[in-house]
């Protein structure tokens, strides 16, 4: 098959494509920082109060980015009047009971991945969210980037055949203290859920469901699942071999190969980058899509709150790119490869 001589043009969420709501930041720590710093920058959103249990905390944050109230407290942030949507920062053992406290209060809410620690937890926040016919959604960021709307059209026209193999790793150095939250299992832990939900995540946009799921791995002596490698099974003859760690820094890039051509993104896959479309020769013909924004690293957040923004203003109550289904799907896999792990049990030293 003879490559196409363009790419698809990029959709992405442009800042005034959907209105400017009020958003409160619930745990202002580091990923609220990229995600404020980002929304402010590129969006038309509005911060109007942030929450945490630390007053202090709150007022500091508030300051940095000239947010006009803070709270030491979640339940005085989401009984606001003026307050549309709450975005949860916290460590994921704290996302589904913030969570729940938000929709309780009729806010829309966009919490940080991974949703919940496990996908029963997430299956309650969602059934919560829509009996209070709020908007709820996962901030899996890299469904709304531009070279993720480029991909999607490129295999819903057939340039890569059918699909049958995805590779994705995700490992970080994170410094093996067993006092820093992904060394911590009361705090959700592990490398399978903040790291390794990338590349299962896009495993599942690009495959699904699987049929059957293998794991191996080790844990830390504090309990947590150190790395794992994961292979999935599709139906036909589609699989994905996935890795994700907490021990050691990988390439963190991504691959999807069809019949006809595969699609080879950039490190780190799961941010704004590049791509490389090829045919299937090993020495074959392939091209080369840039991203076209000029946008980089954490800046790709402002997209997801544009989306949701826009979202709302349809009546939606769940995101399209990222459903709440597709949500509990992937936490079942993190829940599966977890399990057999842990049911080895092999510790690192």
């Amino acid at each position: 098959m003879t490559l196409p001589e363009a790419f698809p043009a990029p959709e992405f969420f442009v800042r005034d494509s959907a209105p400017s709501l009020r958003w409160a930041v619930l745990a202002p720590g580091g990923i609220a920082v990229e995600f404020v710093r980002a929304l402010l920058r590129f969006t038309d959103q509005r911060v109007v109060a942030v929450g945490s249990r630390s007053r202090d905390r709150a007022a500091a944050f508030a300051a940095r980015f000239e947010i006009p109230h803070a709270f030491g407290s979640y339940e005085e942030v989401v009984e606001r009047g003026d307050v549309d949507v709450v975005y949860i920062a916290s460590p994921v053992s704290e996302h589904v009971r913030l969570g729940l406290l938000a929709v309780g209060a009729g806010k829309h809410v966009l919490v940080e991945k991974p949703l919940a620690t496990t996908a029963h937890d997430a299956r309650r926040l969602f059934a919560a969210a829509e009996d209070a016919g709020v908007f709820a959604m996962e901030a899996m960021w890299t469904r709304y980037l531009p070279q993720s709307s480029v991909i999607r059209r490129l295999l819903a026209d057939g340039v890569l055949g059918e699909v049958e193999s995805v590779l994705a790793d995700h490992g970080q150095a994170v410094p093996r203290d067993p006092s820093r939250r992904l060394w911590r299992p009361e705090l959700g832990g592990g490398a399978l859920g903040d790291i390794g939900i990338y590349p299962i995540a896009f495993a599942s946009e690009m495959l699904g469901v699987p049929t059957q799921i293998l794991a191996q791995g080790m844990v830390t002596s504090t309990g947590v699942d150190a790395w794992a490698t994961i292979a999935l099974d599709h139906d036909g003859n589609a699989h994905a071999a996935l890795s994700a760690g907490l021990l050691t820094r990988t390439p963190i890039v991504a691959n999807v190969a069809g019949s006809a051509a595969r699609v080879e993104l950039a490190s780190p896959f799961f941010m704004p980058t590049s791509f490389r479309l090829a045919d299937t020769a090993l020495f074959g013909e392939s091209r080369l899509w840039r991203e076209p924004t000029g946008m980089t690293g954490f800046d790709g957040l402002s997209w997801e709150a544009t989306a949701l923004a826009r979202y709302v203003d349809e009546g939606r109550v769940e995101s399209p790119l990222h459903t709440h289904e597709e949500t509990i799907s992937i936490l079942a896999t993190i829940d599966e490869a977890r399990r057999q792990i842990r049911a080895v049990g092999r510790v690192v030293r």
